[in-house]
């Protein structure tokens, strides 16, 4: 692909996303300087609007930019990704959504130490929560360095590396900044142009086939170089046992992890109800599952149109498909419409990697601040921390975390973004959501139950991934060079998340202290009635 001149349009427009989205933000973030307002946007979102924004938060640069790269480069093991994606918000729908709006005030632990005691639990829900967030970053953050690169056709690590700087840079301004409610509106904002965006390419991409899909489907089987087998189970998943259940492990995570995921969980407090916190997830699901479907269809277009040779010279991981196909369909390098057609979707590309990052970061420093500083790590009789020292703590923290991001995503530019998303799933369903379910369900749980669940699913999961091929041991690893993987699979979640339940289950077992029954009939009455409720 060669340098155009013209790139400089997409430039423009990625200037204009980030001056529309910090306007945004400046202008909301001297409404409200509560609690409320900056950990749960004061509480006054609408279902609809909600709902755009949990599909704003949940459509990321994986689901844009990763997962139609893998269905451009895998076919049918591709697709498996989008279903995982979107089967996950039944689980939120049927056992979460309503339940945690209901017992909690801002973090996943508020849910948790309403009837256990409060440090243990704090302490250890507040640090799987900053995990899964930090994993969960750097992903995004690699979306955009790949994204950039792409745009600047450079593929020096230089351009790359100050991309990340960018996004991280201005992660940090949204969230010191404008708290959750700036945060919400970026998301509202992303989702409108992420699904128009979609709807735009679905069309060309039918138009160019004549709305036939048989003929998509041979065409991107040709143009994959894998033929038949790209129409078929396996390509990615299906050289041999190791991989077969690396899917299934990979499946677990993704449908399971949803329900754990701290940035989403925190979603659920921005509605005034229960119901609305239902409702905001049935728009949801509609938003997302509409989105997956073009996905799929753009993945297979990105396959036949461009071709799998120069999707992957392009960028191996296929993270650039997208903005590639919408090159082509425009009329190809060198035509006018070609470049708008590719600037439009880079800029809102990089849009939905903005949103995200801010939610992320949002999350992950209210469960410092809230969780850890203000509760945690304080005394049980000590001085109490107030509001505004917690929203400080949680500006401070958001700026650490910022920082911590740019570094770690540095070193992790080689990888899916779609995969590396994965890998914070599998930590989530593994931590969070055993933890979670026995706590809302499970009667005779425990405090100690609570703690061995969450560092029984968070220690193998991440201990596994050190160990794993996604380490080391082979090219596309992140320190190529070196070998000291064991652990055969590169998704966790198949041994991870097992061992949360079961740790969980143990530690209540194995504790002499016995459950708070009265701590749990409170919270049953809360969290199916909303009597008490923030």
């Amino acid at each position: 692909m060669t340098h155009h001149p013209n790139h400089g349009l997409a430039v423009a427009l990625f200037a204009v996303v980030v001056a529309v989205t910090l306007t945004i933000t400046v202008w909301v973030g001297r409404r409200g300087h509560a609690a409320e307002d900056f950990f749960a946007g004061g509480r006054d979102f609408s279902p609809l609007q909600n709902g755009f924004a949990l599909s704003g938060d949940y459509l990321s640069a994986a689901s844009f930019l990763g997962v139609t790269g893998l269905i451009a480069l895998y076919g049918y093991d591709g697709v498996l990704y989008s279903i995982g994606f979107l089967v996950a918000w039944l689980v939120v729908l049927m056992l979460v959504s309503e339940l945690v709006r209901n017992a909690g005030r801002y973090t996943l632990a508020d849910v948790l130490a309403l009837r256990m005691r409060q440090r243990p639990v704090r302490a250890a829900a507040g640090l799987s929560s900053m995990v899964v967030t930090l994993m969960y970053l750097i992903a995004q953050m690699v979306g955009a360095g790949s994204l950039v690169a792409l745009l600047l056709n450079t593929n020096s690590g230089a351009a790359k590396a100050w991309t990340i700087i960018a996004v991280g840079a201005l992660m940090i301004v949204y969230v010191t900044v404008g708290g959750m409610r700036a945060t919400t509106w970026i998301q509202i904002v992303k989702a409108f142009l992420l699904v128009g965006g979609s709807v735009l390419l679905t069309v060309l991409v039918l138009a160019r086939f004549h709305g036939d899909l048989g003929a998509l489907m041979e065409t991107a089987a040709r143009r994959s170089g894998e033929g038949e087998k790209y129409l078929q189970p396996g390509l990615n998943y299906g050289s041999g046992v190791i991989s077969r259940l690396d899917f299934v492990s990979l499946g677990l995570a993704l449908v399971l992890g949803t329900g754990g995921l701290p940035h989403i969980l925190s979603r659920f407090y921005t509605v005034p109800t229960a119901r609305a916190a239902r409702r905001s997830t049935m728009w949801a699901i509609g938003l997302i599952g509409s989105f997956y479907l073009m996905a799929i269809v753009l993945g297979l277009g990105a396959g036949a149109v461009v071709g799998g040779h120069d999707l992957r010279a392009a960028n191996s991981a296929g993270n650039t498909a997208v903005p590639l196909l919408a090159l082509d369909l425009g009329g190809g390098d060198g035509s006018t419409w070609g470049l708008l057609l590719f600037a439009v979707i880079s800029a809102i590309a990089f849009a939905t990697i903005l949103a995200v990052v801010a939610g992320l970061t949002l999350a992950s420093s209210a469960a410092f601040a809230h969780d850890l500083y203000a509760r945690a790590l304080r005394r049980e009789n000590g001085r109490q921390v107030s509001e505004r020292e917690e929203v400080i703590a949680a500006r401070v923290s958001a700026v650490v975390i910022g920082g911590l991001a740019i570094v770690l995503s540095l070193y992790a530019q080689r990888l899916n973004v779609a995969f590396l998303v994965g890998l914070a799933f599998a930590v989530a369903a593994s931590a969070n959501l055993p933890t979670l379910l026995y706590s809302l369900f499970w009667k005779r749980f425990s405090t100690r139950g609570a703690v061995w669940s969450v560092y029984g699913g968070l220690v193998p999961a991440v201990v596994l991934v050190l160990f794993s091929p996604v380490v080391s041991g082979t090219k596309t690893s992140v320190i190529p060079g070196m070998d000291f993987h064991w652990f055969p699979l590169e998704n966790p979640g198949l041994v991870s998340i097992p061992l949360g339940f079961l740790a969980g289950w143990l530690g209540t077992l194995l504790d002499r202290e016995p459950a708070d029954e009265d701590g749990y009939a409170e919270l049953e009455v809360r969290a199916l009635t909303g009597a008490g409720a923030a």
